[in-house]
């Protein structure tokens, strides 16, 4: 007996490494690209590609565009969030689709789908654009489309982070009178924080790298829409380290949001009142 339990254990063993060889396959899969970028790219060759006039400009535009486009998000998704995580029916369950669309619908359909909305000769151009003017081809188009792509994945988040909190809590707020903002703003926001800033700074992370819709919608100009990924599209047509030194910088931008959303997950599981 004891013989057969050893080979049980000796098996099982066994299944599991066997397994895990497996999953390293994709590990594996998912490394390589990663470390070959990270290997091409030297120290002084990172420097002078981060100093080409055409990262500057685009750095700065990415920055202004992808705040502005996270603070609409947040401004305008909040309410939704909530008006979703306490809803209930049907036709709360079709818009919370609608709003997770954009997650499926790949980039160039988004781009393509905004210009026909949104363009001089779009549906509701008339309606939108008296004077003839047309927000396709601007600032104002990157900044329409970093909103697109990137609100899902705030909802998402906050809908999540406003079902979480304990409706006890805002059954006895609203008992000793307080009104349905003051529940909001007093009792689901703080409690609901950390997903709320766990939702923010992926939207925030899918905005920056926004590549399809924008170039789709916005185009190509430097200065005006060209942002970090669009830079790097350029720059491989001409200078392919410009290129590498941009692609790190924006690795390196994502491993360090992964880490803020490691450690806020820990610090979330370690506060008073947790779930253990």
């Amino acid at each position: 007996m004891a013989g057969s339990g050893s080979a049980v254990g000796r098996r099982n063993r066994a299944e599991r490494w066997l397994l895990a060889a497996v999953g390293m396959l994709l590990v594996v899969f998912l490394a390589l690209p990663l470390i070959g970028l990270s290997a091409s790219v030297s120290w002084s060759d990172f420097v002078a590609g981060l100093g080409h006039p055409l990262v500057a400009q685009a750095l700065r535009l990415s920055l202004f565009t992808t705040t502005t486009s996270l603070a609409i998000v947040v401004t305008l998704g909040l309410p939704l969030a909530w008006t979703l995580a306490r809803g209930t029916g049907r036709g709360l369950r079709a818009l919370e689709i609608v709003v997770d669309l954009p997650i499926v619908i790949p980039p160039a359909v988004a781009g393509v789908a905004m210009l026909l909305a949104f363009g001089r000769r779009g549906l509701f151009a008339g309606w939108l654009y008296p004077e003839g003017w047309s927000a396709a081809f601007t600032t104002q188009a990157v900044i329409m489309a970093e909103v697109f792509v990137s609100a899902p994945f705030f909802v998402q988040a906050a809908v999540s982070a406003f079902r979480r909190v304990d409706d006890n809590l805002l059954i006895v707020a609203r008992t000793f009178g307080a009104s349905p903002l003051r529940v909001f703003f007093r009792i689901a926001l703080p409690l609901a924080a950390p997903g709320l800033v766990t939702g923010a700074i992926m939207s925030w992370a899918r905005s920056l790298g926004e590549f399809g819709a924008t170039l789709m919608f916005a185009g190509n100009l430097q200065g005006k829409t060209q942002t970090l990924p669009l830079a790097i599209y350029t720059a491989l047509e001409s200078d392919l380290r410009v290129a590498q030194a941009l692609s790190m910088l924006l690795m390196l931008v994502a491993f360090g949001l992964l880490l803020a959303l490691r450690a806020l997950g820990r610090s979330s599981a370690d506060a008073p009142g947790s779930a253990p």
